[in-house]
């Protein structure tokens, strides 16, 4: 099977995108500085690195009672330890007393833990005796229901890195660190030309052996959904001296340009030859072994990626999935891990045994990893309080109530952020 340059064989989708991202220089990207607020879908330009720990102090993940660790050991419902009742922290103050041994400090959550104290006892735990003394009913070790200082961001830490699609929780992060404004990449601007003697625009009525503009709809809908800016140009007749015209004037004012229609062998199928006659290298492959989609033409003219779509909706939408997202992500600066699982959900292999508790829904956070061609789910850890374990982490998956847990290598269904 030869493909439309007269090859011996079509080529295969991926050394077709392959051969084209080859051809493709190293490209400036123009950067501007934005709100954190505006920031949402864009590109990360350079690392977001923390200037402080996060949080700067060591602080309560509950209501409680701040305590010495040792205090409490060997605390039970049948044997409580009991302690006497000082001084109470307020949130957004900090506790200017040292509790002395054997004295606990009612603490809310987020509240600063005064020195001298290591844990934190929770209510469902305590029960108060009088004004002045509590009995604790199940002990506590340093560090439970506490976030140290630091411990969810460290100074000089990167917390957002380059290349990065800026999401709701990312934008979280740098508020938390005091950022508000972050340098991203300009969204591309991406052309797009419809061709064809058939083709009118889809708010008129088809004549006889016309059909309404789709190509151009759908074109724009995925180049918005995936974070650019669509400018569609028109449609054009047939004709070399305008086609070629407009491909002229968009490849000086977009990043890439597309033409829908036109790709396959005829009469009036030039665009390959538009594309080999404006510029260099010109069209990189024309043709591949795809269905829908075997017309597909990829260029780069002076820099600029040229595509040649089918007319067929839905090749139109293979085609971009395959050839033209990947493009339009590289040239955006955009360093996605795993692109190619854009979908909302995907089953992966748990890395390690899960426990849950009972009584509860959990929802897991988790990184996903391919290795040993599977993908892998590994838990991002952390208390519920760390923003950093949303940054890390590429979606959640769920223990249903009264499971106890999962067992390494079982499948589950991660929900994608």
């Amino acid at each position: 099977m030869e493909d439309m340059l007269g090859r011996g064989y079509a080529i295969d989708p991926g050394t077709a995108l392959r051969l084209l991202i080859e051809k493709l220089p190293s490209k400036f990207l123009h950067e501007k500085i934005v709100k954190i607020e505006d920031s949402l879908g864009m590109i990360c330009s350079q690392d977001i690195i923390s200037e402080e720990d996060l949080p700067a102090f060591a602080r309560s993940t509950v209501d409680g009672y701040a305590v010495k660790a040792e205090d409490s050991f060997g605390a039970t419902e049948t044997m409580p330890i009991y302690l006497n009742i000082s001084e109470e922290v307020f949130m957004g103050t900090r506790p200017h007393f040292v509790p002395s041994r054997g004295e606990a400090c009612k603490i809310p959550t987020g509240g600063m833990l005064p020195p001298g104290t290591d844990a934190v006892a929770m209510f469902e735990h305590v029960q108060l005796i009088d004004e002045k003394m509590i009995e604790v009913l199940r002990q506590v070790v340093p560090g439970e229901n506490v976030i140290q200082s630091g411990e969810d961001v460290r100074k000089g830490e990167t917390v957002i890195p380059r290349g990065r699609k800026m999401r709701p929780q990312d934008i979280g992060a740098c508020a938390g660190i005091g950022v508000t404004e972050v340098r991203v990449y300009e969204k591309l601007l991406v052309s797009i030309i419809s061709t064809g003697d058939e083709i009118v625009p889809a708010g008129s009525t088809p004549g006889m052996g016309q059909v309404r503009d789709i190509n151009s709809y759908v074109l724009a809908a995925m180049i918005s959904a995936s974070g650019h800016i669509p400018f569609r140009k028109g449609i054009l007749k047939d004709d070399y001296q305008s086609i070629r015209a407009v491909v002229e004037r968009s490849l000086k004012d977009s990043d890439a340009v597309m033409v829908s229609g036109g790709t396959s062998v005829g009469t009036k199928d030039m665009i390959a030859r538009i594309i080999n006659d404006i510029g260099t290298p010109g069209v990189v492959f024309h043709g591949v072994s795809l269905k829908p989609g075997k017309p597909m033409i990829g260029g780069v003219v002076e820099g600029i990626p040229i595509f040649g779509l089918p007319g067929h909706p839905a090749a139109v939408s293979v085609c971009f999935e395959i050839f033209i997202q990947p493009v339009l992500a590289l040239l955006s600066g955009l360093r996605e891990r795993y692109p190619q699982y854009a979908a909302r959900t995907v089953d992966a292999r748990l890395s390690k045994n899960v426990s849950s508790s009972q009584g509860r829904e959990e929802h897991i956070r988790v990184m996903l990893e391919e290795k040993d061609d599977s993908l892998w789910a590994t838990p991002v850890l952390g208390k519920s309080g760390l923003i950093s374990t949303l940054v890390k982490a590429d979606g959640t998956f769920v223990i249903p109530v009264n499971i106890n847990g999962l067992e390494r290598g079982e499948i589950v269904e991660v929900r994608l952020f």
